[in-house]
């Protein structure tokens, strides 16, 4: 085929959703939802006006269109978008992601969050996010490669090891992380190249990666989870968990689960649902997901609807697909006793508020899911300092970090009578004001 850019793949570039258009993302606007939530903390800590408005909006947002060869030698013309939200803690930190809905909106939702998700656990990092609007299933890994390195090519100026810091997110992984590593290496002077080997975490560990990254954000998920039975007396052995999503987190917190002796009854993606009340292997059931893409077609599971997924008879539920799942339908639905937040903003406001009324507890995404910002701060220190941590060493930072900041958000909103959520937002707030407070707004 010619090597010209192609008419059809320049409509692309303006579906309803692509990043820079007013138009919301089809389950909401993520980026609104999490300045809520944010609203509401201020309100509970008395946050001052000043440091309110400079917490709504995000300090940088970049929009890139950068062109690709594809592997029939026609280009085609992608857009990508970095999300800087604030870096009064440190460098900005937080996920690229690459799918075909990614908005603007729902960067800046997540870059938001990626802040309080630091400030929360005294992580000196920022909050950023990032994306390309495409579908990576429908392309070659040769093909992937070409335009996360395109795209790194085209962001190399804003991101940096003391600036701003990718991570694996939805669609991506640590050999994603690689190329954009080696792509940023190459671009920067020959004497720093070593010392750009954690301008991005979630690596591969020969590249330079963490041992524990992998699982830790389920690791995280399940600490939380420990935690709050041994507040209740709640005794996890034989009891049930439905896990929506079942990718790195939601497979991971199902095996390490398992170990506790709780069996997954019910899990789905965005093909479909399963169910089997007597349990599903979730070692077994994760190769066949590495083999297939979806949970769809599991011998061992039953299918189900989506809503028969979220009424399903269970003691726990893991949210870990993308975000925004659970509306008001799902939160009258919803049987378990606890929802521990694998995923980034799975729940509306509106949810919330019916799942506190019933009495259901929701361990915030910003506490839940934040084992892996954790040990990636673990893995940009090892990084930094030329060392190896032993798995064993990063699993006890992370196992006393989880537990300590779970601790605290219980604490905070039980003095304060809050939900968990808010009182989540409020520390990572007091935190962030105290560093304005001492620092002052310049000039």
């Amino acid at each position: 085929m010619s090597n010209e850019i192609a008419a059809t793949d320049l409509a692309q570039l303006n579906p309803p959703s692509v990043p820079g258009h007013a138009t919301e993302a089809p389950k909401g606007n993520l980026g609104a939802i999490v300045n809520q939530h944010v609203d509401r903390a201020c309100r509970a800590i008395h946050m001052p006006d000043e440091i309110t408005a400079i917490l709504a909006h995000p300090k940088n947002e970049i929009i890139v269109h950068f062109p690709v060869r594809m592997d029939d030698g026609s280009f085609r013309m992608f857009t990508g978008c970095r999300v800087q939200h604030n870096n009064i803690l440190g460098p900005y930190k937080g996920g690229i992601r690459f799918h075909q809905d990614v908005t603007l909106d729902e960067v800046r939702g997540l870059a938001s969050a990626m802040t309080w998700k630091s400030a929360l656990h005294d992580i000196p990092f920022g909050g950023g996010k990032g994306g390309v609007q495409f579908d990576p299933t429908k392309h070659s890994l040769a093909e992937i490669e070409r335009i996360t390195r395109r795209f790194t090519h085209a962001l190399a100026g804003s991101i940096g090891p003391e600036y701003d810091i990718p991570a694996p997110d939805v669609g991506t992984n640590a050999q994603v992380m690689n190329w954009l590593m080696d792509t940023y290496m190459n671009i920067v002077g020959a004497l720093d190249k070593n010392a750009m080997r954690r301008v991005v975490t979630g690596k591969s560990i020969p590249c330079g990666g963490s041992l524990g990254r992998e699982a830790a954000t389920g690791q995280g998920v399940v600490h939380c989870l420990v935690e709050w039975a041994r507040d209740r007396r709640f005794d996890l052995t034989g009891k049930t968990v439905a896990i929506q999503g079942f990718g790195n987190v939601g497979s991971f917190t199902a095996k390490i689960l398992s170990k506790l002796g709780v069996s997954t009854v019910a899990t789905g993606d965005y093909k479909g649902y399963i169910y089997n009340p007597e349990g599903l292997n979730p070692h077994k059931l994760a190769e066949h997901v590495k083999r297939t893409g979806s949970v769809v077609d599991y011998k061992h599971g039953r299918p189900i609807t989506r809503d028969e997924f979220f009424a399903i008879e269970c003691d726990i539920l893991v949210p870990a697909a993308l975000e925004l799942e659970i509306g008001e339908k799902e939160a009258h639905a919803i049987k378990a006793k606890v929802i521990a937040e694998g995923a980034n903003g799975p729940t509306y406001p509106e949810a919330d508020a019916i799942l506190n009324d019933r009495g259901i507890t929701v361990i915030p995404d910003i506490l839940a899911n934040s084992g892996g910002v954790t040990v990636s701060y673990y893995e940009w220190l090892q990084n930094k300092r030329s060392e190896r941590w032993e798995e064993e060493e990063v699993l006890g930072r992370l196992e006393r970090a989880m537990k300590r900041t779970y601790a605290h958000v219980r604490d905070f909103a039980y003095e304060r009578k809050l939900d968990f959520r808010t009182a989540a937002y409020a520390i990572g707030l007091e935190r962030i004001q105290k560093a304005y407070a001492d620092r002052g707004i310049w000039p």
